[in-house]
């Protein structure tokens, strides 16, 4: 068979049939919510929302989608995005690639894979798949993409800004364009929300559940069960793939955490460093550790069963085994119980250790009930930042997320309690207290350049705390 005849016996029989293309170019076979899925995007639907749970195969189904396009819709233009470069590639083009070597050989000929791009041999501005991180200081980077056919590919859409598709917009709205959003639902707001809310009418909408996926063990969803509780935004998000609880009344969304996990920034090495340590006062409780080098959080710790002493011993021996100029200028302790027996310790031993009661007063005005409802929402005001990074640890995120708040008698703001979380059946946010700790640092919190974040959340109203 000639070259000819195999193109134009190739796309007469997939042209109109991904799922096909997949089970017989691929050698996949799609499960029922992916052969849906690919249907769907055959068929004459032009926008496609798709919220999901963790590991169910969003990737793996958009790369099926793009290879599809790629080779079936000549001339075409694919576009694929998400917030950092990270999640574009070292995910979502890894697995594209992956996917470009299972083609036959016939296919795999035909396309020219790059660092950034998979296009046609012979038609390289006609024919192309196009990675594009999508950063609020680069919206334009969807912007004026124009062809016969175009699909736009948005993957963790939920964390994509808004000025983004405001900029792509008219790439969006051509009649042989097709746009497809996919994304663990992070963030109860923006285009990505909205699809699934308010303008749900105009576009195909499905949930993937991890509960649903065979792709999904049941020992990890029983896993994150135990660990969160079904009424965690961690469990709602990352297993049933449903829109975190409403920011209405946690003090800390879930997108502000996770944004913090996925973005790549770098420190000086004359930025000071603090720890914070929550010392547990309950069998149940962890003490943690959390080590902050200016924006950074560069370490966490947590552990149970150690005495006053013996944990008094482990920050010693952590505090000298570093060289002066790496040993943190400051301890940040809890000095509630426990706590205030460490301090005491590690004041006798020469530490620079400062108790920190927060059952106290707040230190800035009366907007707070107490100190430890002042630091957490100081803590939210460092992430609102957005030039901060936190370690990828599902556990400090559970905890971060979880917490409320509500209103005192008298108008203040109050962070729910650990017996009040408790009640809920959630354990204690040992490491996020750690980190809100370290916001206890008035040094460490001006150098970052988040004291006048923090100084412009207190003038903000209730509705712009969500």
């Amino acid at each position: 068979m000639t070259k000819k005849n195999f193109m134009e016996e190739f796309v007469e029989a997939y042209h109109n049939d991904p799922v096909r293309f997949v089970q017989e170019m691929l050698g996949a076979t799609p499960f029922d919510y992916q052969t849906e899925f690919l249907q769907t995007l055959a068929g004459s639907e032009r926008r496609m929302s798709v919220k999901s749970g963790h590991g169910t195969g969003k990737s793996t189904t958009a790369s099926w989608a793009m290879l599809w396009f790629l080779l079936l819709r000549y001339p075409c233009k694919v576009v694929v995005t998400a917030p950092t470069s990270s999640q574009l590639f070292d995910a979502m083009f890894a697995e594209l690639k992956r996917w470009v070597n299972e083609l036959p050989k016939e296919l795999q000929e035909l396309l020219n894979v790059k660092s950034d791009r998979v296009e046609l041999v012979a038609a390289p501005a006609e024919a192309f798949i196009s990675c594009r991180t999508a950063r609020a200081e680069t919206p334009e980077a969807l912007a004026g993409v124009h062809s016969d056919n175009v699909l736009l590919i948005v993957d963790e859409a939920s964390g994509v800004p808004e000025a983004v598709f405001e900029a792509a917009a008219g790439s969006m709205s051509g009649h042989n364009a097709t746009t497809l959003m996919l994304s663990n639902p992070t963030r109860s707001s923006g285009t990505f929300f909205e699809s699934h809310n308010r303008m749900r009418g105009s576009w195909w909408t499905r949930t993937w559940s991890c509960e649903d996926s065979p792709l999904v063990s049941d020992e990890f969803v029983n896993e994150m069960r135990l660990r969160y509780g079904e009424a965690s935004s961690a469990f709602r998000v990352r297993v049933l793939g449903d829109f975190p609880l409403t920011d209405d009344d946690t003090i800390i969304p879930y997108h502000l955490v996770e944004s913090a996990q996925n973005r790549n920034i770098e420190v000086f090495e004359e930025t000071s460093e603090v720890w914070g340590l929550d010392v547990s006062r309950f069998g149940s409780d962890a003490t943690a550790l959390c080590k902050r080098k200016g924006p950074i959080v560069t370490e966490l710790r947590a552990w149970r069963g150690l005495d006053l002493m013996q944990t008094t011993g482990r920050i010693v021996a952590e505090y000298e085994a570093l060289p002066p100029s790496k040993q943190p200028d400051e301890i940040l302790v809890d000095s509630i119980g426990l706590g205030a027996g460490i301090v005491d310790r590690l004041l006798e031993l020469g530490l620079p250790v400062r108790g920190v009661n927060v059952a106290e007063s707040p230190s800035m005005g009366d907007t707070y009930m107490n100190l430890r409802s002042e630091l957490w929402f100081k803590c939210k005001g460092w992430l609102e930042d957005r030039s901060c990074k936190l370690p990828k640890d599902d556990q400090l995120l559970a905890e971060l997320t979880a917490i409320r708040y509500s209103f005192t008698s008298s108008g203040k703001m109050k962070a729910e309690s650990k017996d009040e979380m408790r009640k809920r059946g959630l354990g204690s946010p040992d490491l996020a207290d750690a980190l809100c700790l370290t916001m206890a640092s008035d040094a460490i919190t001006a150098q970052s350049g988040s004291f006048k974040a923090w100084r412009g959340e207190l003038r903000r109203n209730l509705q712009g705390i969500a």
